[in-house]
C-alpha cells in the first residue's frame, strides 16, 4: 500500500505560497518584499486552480512560486535590508537619548546594498543587457525631466540627467540612430545597437508633475535596478568605441544650459609598453597577428556581410557608495576598467564603415530658431553627421552665430512674416538659405534620404506625420491620393450634379448616348466574343481605345472580387471545421480585427473625397 498523501502536502498547494505567506516566511516587511521582487523580476503566478492552490480557500491572493521564495531566501540584499532595519532602530534609540556621538557613528556605518551581483544573474551576456534596457531607457529621460521634491531628490534627477546625457552622446558618436516620430505623449527614438534594436521615449519640455495616484516608491525602486545596469552597459560601450568613460563634465558650460554640449568625449590613451598578457588579440590560422585594416578589406571583399551576435560576459565591476536618501536606495554603480581588461573587445565591428543613410546631414549646416526645441533637434542632426547651431536664448555652447555664411537650413516654427525694412544682406541671406519646419528634419530620417524642402516649408501646411513603427500594410495612408476607382466615382456624381444644375446639356447627352451604350456593352462582356463585339461597337460609337480598355479591365475586377469571396468563405469554413476551440476563437478574434481596420480604413477615405470633392468645387467657384 502506497504512502497517503495528505491535503496541502503536495500538487499545487505545495508549488504555490500566498503573498502572506511569503513575508512571513522571509521575515520581512511588505514593502521590503516588493522591492525584493522588482529588483531579483519576481511576480506572481497565476495557478490553474486557485482553490487547490490556496488550500480549499477561495479568497482572492496573489500566488508565488514556492522555488521562487526559497530563491529570494538567500539574497543577500534581504539580508542588507534586516541590517538597515536594525541599524534604524539603534539610530532613533541614540537620537532619543541625546546620543550625538553614537548617532554619527551609526550614520557613518549605515548599511548599503549593491546590485552588480543581480545585474550578473538577470543578464548573463552583453547583449542580453543592450536587449533590455528600452524600459531603463524610458525610466531614465522621464526622470531627468521631473521637478525635485520631497519624494525625488535633486541628486536622483541629476543622475538620471548625466546617464541621459552619455547615452545621447554614444548615439550620436557611433551615427546608430534609426527612426524618430512626434508623438502626443513625447518623442520616440529607436537605434541599433550592436544589432539589437533599441526605442526609448523621451517626454516634451514641458512643466512635469508627479501625479498623487502614482506610487513613487514602486517606480524609485525599478529606477535603482535600472541606474545600476545603464552604467554596466555605458561602460561596455564606451570602452568598446575607444572612449572614456564618464565622459569629463565642463561644470561652466552645464551651468549655462548647454545641455549635451557640456560633456566632452575623449578617446582613451594607450601607454606605449609591453602588451599585457590578458589583453585579447586576433590571430589567423598561422598564429599571425591580423590588423584592423585586413578585416575592414575582407569585409569589403564579401557582397553580403552577416554579423552574428557576439556574446560577452558582463564585466565584474564594482560600484561607488553615495549617501543614501531617506529611503533606503542603492547608489548606481561605477565601473573598474581594471577587473574589464581581459575581456573581449568589438572594436573590429565599429570600424566597419557607416552606410551614407547614417551621415544624411552630413552637407549641411541648421540654425535653430527660438521656438523649436534645442535639444531634440541637436540629437537628430548630429546623429546624422549634420552641424547645428542656435540662439543664446536656447543655451551656450553653439558652435557658430546667425550670421554665418555655412548655414544652408534654418529650422523655424513660426508664421510667415514679411518685414517692410528688410536690408539687402537680410534679403539675399534668406534666398540663400532654405527655412523648414521641424518635421521636414524627421521625416528624411523616416524615409533615408533629403526630401524635397517645399512641401515643409515656412508657413505651409505639412504632410500627415506617420509613425515608422507600425506596419502600413493594408491600413490607410493620407499621402496616397485617391484610387482610379474613387476617381471615377467621383466624376460620376459631379456628372450627375451637373445633369440636374445644367438642363441645358441634353442636346449633348443625346449625342453622347451610342458611346454610354457601348461602354456598358464592353461591362457586360464576358467571353472574348462578347468583348470584341464591344470593341467594334465603341468604335463605331467613336469611343477612344483607352478608355474601352479602362472600362473593360473595371468590370473584370469587380467581377473577379465579386465571386472571390465566396470561394474564401467556403475554404474558410471547411478550415475552421479542423479548428480546436482555441483556435477557433483566435481565428475569428483576427478576422474581427481585420473588417475592424478595414471599416477605419473605408471611413477615412470616404472622409477624404468629401474633402477632395469640396475643393474641387471651391475652386471651380
Amino acid at each position: 500500500m502506497g504512502r497517503l498523501r495528505q491535503k496541502g502536502k503536495a500538487g499545487a498547494a505545495k508549488a504555490y505560497v500566498t503573498r502572506s505567506a511569503a513575508v512571513k516566511r522571509l521575515q520581512c516587511s511588505l514593502a521590503d518584499f516588493r522591492r525584493l521582487c522588482i529588483l531579483k523580476g519576481i511576480f506572481p503566478r497565476e495557478p490553474r486552480n486557485r482553490k487547490r492552490a490556496n488550500k480549499g480557500s477561495s479568497a482572492p491572493t496573489n500566488f508565488y512560486y514556492a522555488k521562487d521564495i526559497a530563491y529570494l531566501a538567500h539574497e543577500p540584499v534581504l539580508k542588507k535590508l534586516r541590517e538597515h532595519k536594525a541599524f534604524a532602530k539603534k539610530l532613533a534609540r541614540a537620537l532619543g537619548r541625546g546620543e550625538w556621538s553614537s548617532a554619527k557613528s551609526l550614520e557613518d556605518n549605515k548599511p548599503v546594498y549593491r546590485l552588480d551581483h543581480i545585474i550578473k544573474e538577470r543578464y548573463p551576456t552583453f547583449i542580453d543587457a543592450v536587449r533590455d534596457i528600452d524600459d531603463a531607457l524610458c525610466m531614465i529621460f522621464l526622470f531627468a525631466s521631473l521637478p525635485s521634491d520631497s519624494k525625488v531628490s535633486p541628486s536622483l534627477i541629476e543622475n538620471c540627467a548625466r546617464l541621459a546625457a552619455e547615452w545621447q552622446l554614444y548615439i550620436m558618436h557611433t551615427h546608430a540612430l534609426r527612426k524618430v516620430f512626434l508623438s502626443i505623449k513625447g518623442v520616440y527614438y529607436q537605434a541599433e545597437v550592436f544589432d539589437q534594436t533599441v526605442t526609448w521615449l523621451v517626454p516634451y519640455q514641458f512643466t512635469q508633475n508627479i501625479p498623487s495616484d502614482v506610487d513613487v516608491r514602486v517606480m524609485l525602486t525599478f529606477l535603482e535596478l535600472y541606474q545600476t545596469l545603464l552604467g554596466f552597459v555605458f561602460f561596455k560601450l564606451y570602452t568598446d568605441a575607444g572612449l572614456v568613460y564618464p565622459p569629463p563634465l565642463d561644470t561652466k558650460k552645464d551651468e549655462s544650459a548647454a545641455g549635451v554640449g557640456a560633456f566632452s568625449l575623449q578617446e582613451v590613451q594607450h601607454t606605449a609598453g609591453p602588451e599585457p598578457a590578458s589583453k585579447a588579440k586576433t590571430l589567423d590560422a598561422d598564429g599571425k597577428r591580423v590588423s584592423s585594416k585586413d578585416v575592414r578589406q575582407t569585409i569589403k571583399s564579401i557582397s553580403a556581410t552577416v554579423v552574428d551576435d557576439v556574446d560577452v560576459d558582463m564585466p565584474n565591476v564594482d560600484s561607488t557608495s553615495e549617501e543614501a536618501d531617506e529611503d533606503f536606495v542603492a547608489q548606481p554603480s561605477r565601473s573598474n576598467p581594471q577587473e574589464t581588461a581581459a575581456l573581449p573587445t568589438l572594436q573590429a565591428l565599429n570600424s566597419i564603415p557607416q552606410s551614407t543613410s547614417t551621415k544624411l546631414f552630413s552637407p549641411y549646416t541648421f540654425w535653430l530658431s527660438r521656438e523649436t526645441s534645442r535639444p531634440i533637434f541637436e540629437f537628430l542632426v548630429r546623429s546624422y553627421g549634420g552641424r547645428i547651431g542656435w540662439p543664446a536664448t536656447s543655451g551656450s555652447g553653439s558652435p557658430f552665430e546667425e550670421d554665418d555664411e555655412s548655414i544652408t537650413h534654418v529650422i523655424i516654427d513660426r508664421p510667415l512674416v514679411v518685414k517692410d525694412n528688410e536690408t539687402e544682406e537680410e534679403r539675399e541671406r534668406r534666398q540663400r538659405r532654405k527655412y523648414v519646419q521641424p518635421q521636414w528634419v524627421v521625416d528624411c530620417i523616416n524615409a533615408g534620404k533629403v526630401l524635397l524642402e517645399e512641401p515643409y516649408a515656412q508657413g505651409k501646411t505639412l504632410p500627415p506625420h506617420l509613425s515608422p513603427f507600425e506596419d502600413r500594410a493594408g491600413a490607410y495612408d493620407p499621402t496616397l491620393g485617391l484610387g482610379a476607382q474613387d476617381v471615377s466615382m467621383e466624376d460620376e456624381e459631379e456628372s450627375e450634379v451637373e445633369d440636374v444644375s445644367e438642363p441645358e446639356e441634353d442636346a449633348e447627352e443625346e449625342a453622347a448616348r451610342p458611346e454610354k451604350a457601348a461602354l456598358k456593352a464592353a461591362a457586360a462582356a464576358e467571353d472574348a466574343a462578347a468583348l470584341r463585339a464591344a470593341e467594334l461597337e465603341a468604335e463605331a460609337a467613336g469611343v477612344d481605345f483607352g478608355t474601352f480598355e479602362k472600362t473593360a479591365q473595371k468590370a473584370r475586377k469587380k467581377a473577379k472580387s465579386s465571386e472571390t469571396p465566396a470561394v474564401d468563405e467556403s475554404e474558410q469554413d471547411m478550415n475552421k471545421m479542423l479548428m480546436s476551440n482555441k483556435q477557433r476563437k483566435l481565428f475569428e478574434r483576427m478576422k474581427h480585427g481585420e473588417k475592424k481596420r478595414a471599416a477605419e480604413r473605408q471611413n477615412l477615405e470616404e472622409k477624404k473625397r468629401v474633402i477632395e470633392k469640396e475643393k474641387k468645387r471651391r475652386a471651380k467657384s
